[in-house]
């Protein structure tokens, strides 16, 4: 069993790299933690004033807690879906479990944080997400990889239950290196009612990345919001998407991407909404700027109508920064690399995420730290 620790039991470093991905360490203002680091899960805690209300641990042991919890792992991605999924079923070193109680209101965010520190290393998890009828939460997750964790792989499934009248706005932040390979696996099942916000921020290279995580709105008036902010630099690969399944009557989904390429770098924004129910509505955007002549930048949206009523829609644009508001910005007495900083740092709005005030700013510092270096 994985046992309660004081944070300042973990090393130095980890934390480090924890606060650079956006992680509160501060126990006031965060309502749960969680460390997984390599193949170890080194901590877990609830904060004082939220017991009772939500539950954090490591998958494997709430699999020996709760044989009930056996019903919902492996129900929403298969595990022969491809090679990846094969490995983690056949071994994992665990993952978090996190379950937000019945009309749990958590007003400060559970965060959890899957962190790689060892070279030519291959990490494996699977998550297990449930949020009970009626609860409302705000989950942050980051991925890190140490600075000597070269040549490392990263292979994580994430199963997410959305109950009746649920609502969870779920955020996850990459933060891997220039030569990581990574290969995230996910979907979320949302009932009556219920509501799911997937945020999902990459601002730093990585060599190879492909995730395409499925919302299914089953429950009458569900709702899945899938939001991407995305930088890709310094030669990296991503192939990036989401899918949306609308089932329910008045289902509901909305997929948005806002996208930067740069420094040889190729980016696939994909995005597929399924109309099965006479009376659902989808909408996918994604808006790109490619900052030199050597990046490239795709936009593959797909709109499947199966019911007569389904009401889908689309819009795509890519292009540049505009000169004409670089020009403007540099009469008002900037200089040129901090006009392009601050159009870069506007395209990537996160208020478009419903974030939390806590989360925003830490986000929002990641962005700043982004646009300066641009």
């Amino acid at each position: 069993m994985i046992k309660k620790n004081l944070l300042v039991q973990l090393p130095h470093t980890i934390l480090e790299g924890a606060a650079k991905a956006g992680i509160e360490l501060r126990e006031e203002d965060r309502s749960g933690l969680y460390f997984h680091v390599d193949q170890n899960t080194l901590f877990s805690q609830i904060g004082e004033h939220f017991e009772g209300k939500i539950e954090i641990m490591d998958t494997k042991e709430a699999l020996e807690t709760y044989s009930w919890l056996e019903d919902f792992r492996w129900k929403l991605v298969d595990k022969d879906q491809d090679e990846y999924t094969r490995k983690v079923d056949r071994t994992y070193s665990g993952g978090y479990f996190m379950r937000i109680l019945p009309g749990a209101e958590i007003t400060f965010p559970l965060q959890s944080c899957l962190l790689m520190t060892k070279r030519n290393s291959e990490q494996r998890v699977h998550n297990l997400i449930i949020a009970e009828k009626g609860s409302n939460s705000q989950i942050l997750t980051t991925c890190v990889q140490h600075i000597d964790a070269i040549q490392a792989t990263h292979l994580g499934v994430s199963e997410i239950y959305v109950k009746k009248g649920a609502k969870l706005n779920f955020t996850m932040v990459h933060h891997w290196g220039e030569d990581t390979k990574v290969r995230p696996r996910s979907a979320a099942l949302i009932e009556d009612g219920g509501e799911f916000i997937s945020n999902y921020i990459c601002l730093t290279p990585v060599k190879d990345m492909q995730m395409f995580p499925a919302a299914y709105c089953n429950g009458e008036d569900s709702r899945a919001l899938f939001n991407n902010i995305l930088y890709v630099q310094e030669g990296s690969h991503m192939d990036i998407g989401a899918r949306a399944e609308l089932n329910g009557k008045g289902s509901k989904a909305e997929l948005n991407t806002r996208a930067i390429t740069k420094g040889n770098s190729k980016l696939t924004v994909r995005g597929t909404i399924v109309g099965n129910n006479h009376e659902c509505k989808g909408h996918l955007e994604c808006r790109g700027l490619v900052l030199d002549d050597n990046s490239v930048l795709e936009a593959i949206p797909i709109l499947r109508a199966i019911k007569k009523g389904a009401d889908l829609t689309h819009e795509a644009a890519v292009g540049k920064l505009s000169e004409h508001e670089i020009t403007y910005l540099m009469s008002r007495g900037m200089k040129q690399d901090d006009a392009v900083g601050a159009l870069i740092r506007g395209f990537m709005d996160v208020s478009i995420m419903g974030l939390s005030k806590s989360i925003s700013e830490e986000i929002e510092k990641i962005i700043d730290a982004v646009a300066e270096a641009s």
